[in-house]
């Protein structure tokens, strides 16, 4: 494997770390219809080098494993969590053109994960029983806030650590 190889997926085992640390940590507020889980600011990390997309995924796959059962949503959480994940970034990877600078593309990824974020009221209909349109709102809610707060957070994390040089270096 190549020392940049290596250097990545160590990076990236950091970032799902940080994903399971952060979601443990305010796990109080992470599940249910009205969420507002921190971790979810790490998305934007995609913005600076899409090879952080495997650590927020991996991040995603191990706090939904871990919070099976205590979140009452059951393996219906990994999947629906996972697919709002993936189709995000996927989505987020093609809007990127439209934006002139960082802090334009953190927007349009706060949007799109926001707007895909009926994946996880689909979810909640499904397994709680809540209503759909409720749930997305209230989900929405939750993303869009922790997403558009994470800009700033993310900009200022950048700037310590320069998030695109440690992935290139």
């Amino acid at each position: 494997m190549k020392q940049n190889n290596v250097k990545v997926l160590i990076i990236n085992a950091i970032v799902a770390a940080l994903y399971v640390v952060i979601t443990t940590v305010f796990a109080f507020m992470s599940f249910g219809n009205i969420q507002f889980r921190i971790s979810e600011m790490l998305n934007h990390l995609f913005v600076f080098d899409k090879k952080y997309g495997y650590g927020i995924i991996a991040g995603v796959i191990l706090a939904n494993t871990i919070f099976m059962s205590s979140s009452g949503l059951g393996g219906y959480d990994l999947v629906f969590g996972l697919g709002h994940s993936i189709l995000s970034l996927v989505i987020g990877s093609f809007v990127f053109r439209f934006a002139k600078d960082l802090k334009g593309k953190m927007l349009l990824l706060s949007i799109v994960f926001s707007v895909m974020i009926f994946l996880v009221a689909i979810e909640l209909k499904l397994v709680l029983e809540l209503p759909f349109w409720l749930s997305y709102f209230e989900t929405f809610v939750g993303e869009i806030v922790v997403m558009l707060v994470g800009i700033p957070v993310m900009l200022a994390a950048d700037k310590a650590i320069g998030f695109t040089k440690q992935m290139n270096a």
